[in-house]
This record gives C-alpha cells, structure tokens and sequence, in this order.
C-alpha cells in the first residue's frame, strides 16, 4: 500500500488533534511530529496553522455531507428526507470518538472575521440549504422558515449529545422535527387559469 502523502498525513493529524484537544490547545510542532513530516511540508502546503485549521473543517464538512447524502439515499419521499438529516447525524453520536460539533468548537477559539469562522458559515449555509431545498421539494408554504427551525434542533441535538453525552438526543430531535414537519402549513396550489378555454375566463355581462 503507497504511503500518504504529507497533505494527507498532515490533514490526518490535525483532524485527530484538533478535534479531541481543541486548536489552539495543539501547537503547530505537535501536529507536525504526529504527521512525520518536514515542517516546510506544512508551509509549502497549507501556508499556516489557520489554512490547515479551514482545510480540517473542510475535511469534517465533506464527511457529514458524504454521511447525509448516504442516508438520505435510502428515504423514499421529501418528509423522510427532512427527517432522515436526524438519522445520520445520530450515526455520527454513536461514534466513540465523537466529541461535538467541531464547527461550533472552531468558532469558538477562533476569530469572528477570520477564514475558520467562514469555513464554518459555509458548512451551515450548506445544511440550512439542505433543509430549505427538502422543505420547498415537500412543498411546504414557508420553506426557509421550516429550515430554520429544524436547524435549530439539528444543534440542540449536537449540543445535548456532547454537554449531557446523551446519545438519544439525535432520536430527540427527529422526534421534535416531526412534529413541526407535520405541523407546518403546505403551499397553496397554484391557481389553475383557462384550464378550459386555454385563456383567461371572460367577464359575464
């Protein structure tokens, strides 16, 4: 088997680090040695610690949309598809190495105008978009509003399950989603026009 390259050792590395310690707890050179790699490597390759923090959250947010997109391949309408963002992210709970968000826990040592901070905007654009788009194919009548909220219990789940290691919190929050799924007001049919006549209906005298 071909060994890693140095971006993947070191990709691995910080992935491993960052997430069970926190990065700015993981200094440069322990990221480095754990890699087995050429300092320069690091540099050559991601510039700095920051760009190799932004290109770890871009590996975490290539692993959750991969795991979501698997699990909702196996839903077969809209509702299940909304519902089913809650499945695999309990998946991601049962992991024994699972130790919360680590977008919220990037955000949360990093700057609020830095890269990481928008690498992690662009992780929740993207979920929110998710559910926005499974709302609209549902037809519900306010999509972004049903987005917002089922995103809301998507972090209280991720939050429940780290603060309180609850690993139900994921069934919790499919629960809760449900209701509001079932809850929310469908878009009005559109108004049929001259179905019969192929035109507008004319005024009576």
């Amino acid at each position: 088997m071909p060994k890693a390259s140095a971006r993947q050792r070191l990709l691995d590395a910080a992935d491993e680090l960052f997430y069970s310690e926190g990065i700015q707890t993981v200094g440069i050179d322990r990221v480095i040695e754990h890699a087995g790699v050429a300092k320069a490597s690091l540099y050559n390759t991601f510039r700095s610690k920051e760009g190799l923090v932004c290109a770890y959250l871009d590996l975490r947010s290539t692993r959750i949309q991969e795991r979501i997109t698997r699990t909702l391949a196996r839903c077969r309408t809209p509702r299940e598809r909304l519902l089913g963002i809650f499945d695999a992210q309990g998946e991601a709970f049962a992991e024994p190495s699972y130790r919360g968000c680590a977008f919220m826990r990037a955000t949360a040592e990093a700057p609020d105008d830095g890269s990481v901070r928008r690498v992690a905007e662009g992780h929740r654009a993207w979920l929110r978009g998710l559910f926005t788009e499974l709302a609209t194919e549902a037809g519900y009548a306010d999509p972004e509003a049903l987005a917002r909220q089922l995103h809301c219990l998507y972090d209280g789940a991720a939050h429940s399950a780290r603060m309180d290691r609850d690993l139900s919190a994921a069934a919790t929050a499919r629960a809760a989603a449900a209701v509001l799924v079932d809850a929310a007001p469908l878009a009005e049919p559109a108004a049929s026009e001259g179905l019969l006549t192929g035109g507008p209906a004319e005024p009576t005298a």
